[in-house]
């Protein structure tokens, strides 16, 4: 296959461990970095999370590894950056705040064949994939996808073994996650009431929309799964904690096991069973979606369940996001866009 010529928006938490990903392959050069940044900063910041161990240097405006050299552009709102100039495929605009349809059509305007967003779509896009769960959907006319959150994926993942498995009425969740980049460290002033605390003091009580997401992605939990989210004053780890109402009776939690550890055979590189009791700080720097935690898994009265799941978020949707790029690049390569 050719190369994928990759352009990214934004270069936060998540764009950054794509490009360290990148540099673990051939198969994707990125070639243009818009952010409000200077690039000698967002430099450091690149080196910094990995204690230096990846050769990366500044040129000028040009960040140059054996992935190539990606030229360091100021940031702006899409459309304003010329992906065409830089023959560019993909985009994954990884900035947060341009999720809608409108606005992820100014990256294709300016040349992007494709736009990949690091998150859930603010209003309905061309398709919502999740690794593991609805990749086989995909088409090469597909031009604005979303890999959903960390959370959304998680959440899939869980309720597809269990459904296939052994039948869910219903689902009820709670992420407990890691406090993000939009939330204040001291107490301020937001929109938002409780959002306006201190993320590094507080877990604060929060709306989740990967309910809604769910029913868009597996259409038969419609009326079926709600929730809520909880942010927590840790910067990595997160949790997921998902309530199952099961049609069965009488499961047993070996059965439980089995069913997800066979999954994680399937998909090893998505889904992970772990033994050991584990905290949050052990799942950072792990790359899958689901980790699945063992010895929490609980039944209450006849058909109620509860299991608890992990994930390191922004290195998980990096790596879910990669393989989405790649996923389409193969279909396109077979004929339909470039």
């Amino acid at each position: 296959m050719s190369k994928i010529r990759l352009g990214l928006m934004g270069f936060g938490e998540i764009s950054r461990h794509i490009y360290r990903q990148c540099l673990e392959d051939e198969l994707i050069e990125i070639v243009a970095i818009s952010d409000l940044g200077r690039p000698e900063i967002l430099h450091y910041l690149l080196k910094a999370e990995t204690k230096g161990k990846i050769d990366v240097r500044v040129e000028g405006n040009f960040l140059i590894s054996k992935n190539g050299r990606a030229r360091m552009l100021p940031g702006g709102k899409p459309g304003n950056v010329p992906w065409d100039a830089f023959d560019v495929d993909v985009v994954v605009d990884g900035t947060g705040k341009y999720r809608s349809k409108k606005e992820m059509k100014g990256h294709i305007k300016a040349g992007a064949q494709h736009v990949i967003l690091s998150s859930l779509p603010s209003d309905k896009i061309d398709r919502v994939v999740v690794m593991g769960v609805n990749e086989h959907t995909i088409k090469a006319s597909d031009r604005m996808i979303s890999p959903g959150s960390s959370t959304t994926n998680a959440t899939a993942l869980m309720l597809k073994i269990l459904d296939e498995n052994f039948g869910i009425d219903y689902a009820m969740l709670t992420t407990v996650h890691a406090y993000t980049a939009d939330q204040p460290l001291r107490d301020t002033a937001g929109t938002e009431f409780r959002r306006s605390r201190s993320a590094a003091e507080n877990i604060i009580p929060n709306t989740t929309p990967t309910p809604k997401w769910i029913q868009n992605i597996m259409p038969e939990f419609k009326g079926r799964i709600a929730g809520s989210a909880l942010n927590v004053p840790i910067p990595a780890g997160s949790l997921l904690d998902l309530t199952t109402f099961m049609k069965k009776e009488k499961i047993k939690l070996n059965d439980i096991h089995k069913a997800i550890e066979n999954t994680a055979k399937k998909i090893p590189h998505i889904v992970e069973v772990v033994e050991d009791p584990i905290v949050s700080r052990d799942v950072i720097g792990n790359r899958h979606s689901l980790v699945y935690d063992k010895k929490a898994t609980m039944q209450s009265y006849k058909r109620m369940l509860k299991t608890l799941v992990w994930y390191h978020s922004s290195l998980a949707m990096a790596t879910r996001i990669k393989e989405i790029i790649i996923a389409y690049h193969k279909i396109n390569s077979k004929g339909g866009v470039k």
